[in-house]
């Protein structure tokens, strides 16, 4: 069964605009694969169905993510008919991708709500993949049908369509910059980014590298800026109120909810932005979280403009850098990026 909802999937692959594609016999090998990409920022993967038994390792690799990183949304890709579609929603596929438009397959995925991207490649199988309920078709293949040239050439008449091509999309700024230029919602890149070589030598940094730098060029692509908003502003007990005095007031006053942490309490509601009180501090200043869609990139452009950061923190699923220069009120500030 799908953890995630269809329409999770849908806002979810439009909102990073790349699904990495790949196929691999071996578990440990898939799951090192899946973790790579997710650094990178692409939580969203395709595991396509290629040899005997391969829906056995898909099935395995839906459950461990699902303990290891539930934030992971595993789809099962090459699907052309309904068992096969039915086999892989069972064990637990998010969304479906198939070469070609198949209306048993869609019947199959409507009815258990889970997404349904299938291959296109005329106005026609365009047409009659959103008449029956897809709300992302996968141009394929896109190169006899001369690539962004047929995006920018079917939107114009049907604006509504949103396309993804798997096909002919380059891991290059130059290919991105087409693409998402024509108009196409997102992109599947598969062993250009999920490199053989890469594989073999276990290179596991250098997919998350090329992952986070297409996110990149998509980004760039698609005009958004490195600054996403404020993440959350940060708190210090001070004077005779403790940090736990900080919390509960906050939480009968706004009903927000607690989460305590090692160093810290996070406080939140239903929405956006968080509130952080720190355990120790004794300031009455503040501290503010810069949501940035890309730490490094963000860090050059503030240090092109004069700004000093102090040694950044990473881990897996987060990196935070500091800057050196408080606020004109002596508050700090750093930057935060947030898987």
């Amino acid at each position: 069964m799908a953890r995630f909802s269809r329409l999770q999937v849908l806002n979810e692959t439009l909102r990073i605009g790349l699904v990495p594609v790949f196929f691999h016999p071996d578990l440990e090998v898939a799951k090192q694969v899946v973790a790579a990409c997710v650094k990178g920022g692409a939580q969203v993967v395709e595991y396509t169905n290629r040899g005997d038994n391969a829906y056995r390792v898909f099935s395995d690799l839906v459950l461990h993510f699902a303990k290891s990183d539930p934030s992971v949304v595993l789809g099962a890709g090459s699907i052309i008919d309904p068992a096969t579609a039915a086999l892989y929603i069972s064990s637990g596929a998010n969304f479906v991708v198939g070469s070609a438009l198949n209306p048993e397959v869609a019947r199959v995925c409507n009815r258990r709500k889970v997404a349904y991207i299938p291959g296109c490649g005329t106005a026609s199988e365009i047409s009659a993949a959103e008449e029956l309920g897809v709300e992302i078709v996968k141009v394929f293949p896109s190169d006899p049908v001369n690539g962004p040239k047929f995006v920018r050439a079917i939107l114009g008449p049907t604006p509504w369509t949103r396309a993804m091509p798997t096909t002919g999309v380059e891991p290059t700024q130059e290919c991105i910059k087409a693409w998402f230029t024509a108009g196409v919602a997102a992109v599947g890149i598969g062993t250009l980014l999920v490199r053989k070589e890469w594989i073999e030598a276990g290179n596991w940094s250098a997919i998350t590298a090329l992952t986070a730098q297409v996110l990149g060029w998509i980004r760039a692509a698609r005009g958004a800026g490195l600054i996403r908003g404020i993440e959350h502003v940060g708190l210090y007990p001070h004077g005779a109120a403790s940090a736990r005095q900080i919390v509960d007031w906050y939480c009968e006053v706004f009903d927000f909810q607690a989460s305590e942490g090692h160093d810290s309490y996070f406080l939140s509601v239903e929405g956006t932005g968080r509130i952080e009180v720190m355990k120790e501090g004794n300031t009455d200043r503040a501290h503010v979280a810069i949501q940035v869609a890309d730490l490094e990139a963000a860090m050059a452009a503030l240090q092109a403009r004069g700004i000093e950061f102090e040694t950044p923190m990473i881990a897996a699923d987060r990196k935070a850098a500091y800057l050196r220069q408080t606020d004109p009120a002596g508050n700090r500030v750093h930057l935060l990026w947030r898987r």
